[in-house]
């Protein structure tokens, strides 16, 4: 895909965490990027208000219920076409007006618009982990086929790709991903038994959505991403490491064979690892507050709990087994926050829903495509069902 500007995003997921902050730096960066599609599931009053500031070819309301609404209230702006589902997401996905994709809707849902939009030819600024987490032999091979570029825009996966530009022949010994360690970092497990949901949902240092914020309580985020830089890396699973990093400053680190350890420090903001992906491989001058040393004259390091944050411990178990694992564990985690965030489910009873669903589900050690939609279909049912049960 061309490299120049402007370069013509699709968003998919524009309302969300990683969606807004895209758009600001779309407005920070005037002349550098133009908006060709937007969607998201259901906040279609957003929707119609970034869709009259951007005015993108197409927009997409995944609720279809909501698709009248969009529709009558951009009716005065026939250049946007208004769409609504699953079959429409797909195809604003290989929007022919696009450049790259920024895939910032959150889970599964991610999957197949990011195989649809490699499929297409275009370049992925990937936010959506589980996308890799699910499928990552798969789409890394849709990558190469189709000879794009994926591009992460998590802030640790971002800061490993940024150590490696100019790397490229020197083999990697190990990367070292950091973790907040969230907002129990610390507590045991009888501790760990007691939290609250409004607990959960304070994270100390980002800021993100719901669903992404209890994974990051529960570890399991880092678990996510640990297996997301398996396939956007192509390491081995013994060369990923996990570090606990409160502060969150330092947000990668890469080690070469010759013991040499490079890292990315920046402050915890999600607007520099968007620009970087979009812009890439330009590093696009901005008004983005600076990290100062003098401000934590103290960076700290110590090693992840996987025996009171059990979440990670199975993440690891989930990529040891390969195969369709990783796709149930990412099914199973998606049902167990949900039914943590309608208070059905306690903070620990979400690792034993995910450990549930790895016992039970089929395994497949080379699944396809419809083996992955298959296999998340059969770990959400058994999910709802311990739920019932228990």
């Amino acid at each position: 895909m061309p490299s120049e500007f402007p370069k013509r995003v699709s968003l998919l997921g524009s309302t969300g965490s990683i969606g807004t902050q895209a758009l600001d730096v779309v407005r920070a960066q005037p002349g550098r990027f133009t908006v060709a599609a937007l969607s998201a599931q259901s906040n279609a009053e957003l929707l119609v208000q970034q869709a009259r500031e951007f005015r993108p070819a197409a927009v997409v309301i995944g609720d279809e219920s909501k698709y009248q609404q969009v529709r009558a209230a951009l009716a005065a702006q026939p250049e946007t076409e208004v769409l609504a589902g699953a079959s429409a997401l797909t195809g604003i996905a290989a929007h022919p007006d696009t450049d790259v994709v920024l895939t910032a809707m959150v889970g599964y849902a991610g999957l197949l618009p990011t195989v649809a939009a490699i499929q297409a030819g275009k370049d992925i600024a990937l936010a959506n982990k589980e996308t890799l987490v699910v499928a990552g032999q798969l789409i890394t091979g849709l990558v190469q086929e189709h000879g794009v570029r994926l591009l992460p825009v998590d802030s640790e996966h971002s800061a490993i790709f940024q150590c490696l530009v100019g790397e490229e022949q020197n083999p990697i010994e190990k990367i070292i991903l950091t973790a907040s360690g969230g907002p129990f970092r610390g507590r045991s497990r009888e501790q760990l038994a007691q939290v609250t949901k409004a607990q959960a949902l304070k994270h100390p240092n980002w800021d993100m959505g719901a669903k992404i914020t209890i994974d990051s309580a529960s570890l399991m985020n880092k678990g996510l991403e640990v297996m997301e830089a398996k396939w956007l890396f192509g390491l081995r699973n013994d060369q990923i490491e996990v570090v606990v990093h409160p502060q969150s400053i330092v947000h990668s680190l890469v080690q070469f064979e010759d013991g040499s350890l490079k890292a990315q420090l920046g402050l915890p903001d999600m607007k520099l690892p968007i620009q970087y992906a979009l812009g890439y491989p330009q590093r696009l001058a901005n008004t983005f507050p600076r990290f100062n040393f003098l401000d934590y004259p103290q960076l700290t390091f110590e090693q992840a709990d996987t025996t009171a944050f059990r979440n990670l411990a199975l993440a690891f178990e989930a990529m040891e087994r390969g195969g369709n694992a990783p796709c149930v564990l990412n099914a199973a985690n998606e049902v167990a926050v949900a039914a943590f965030l309608r208070d059905e489910v306690g903070f620990l009873e979400m690792s034993d829903v995910v450990a549930e669903c790895l016992g039970r589900v089929s395994y497949l050690a080379n699944p396809s495509l419809d083996d992955y939609v298959l296999t998340d279909k059969e770990a959400r049912r058994v999910a709802q069902e311990y739920l019932v049960r228990k």
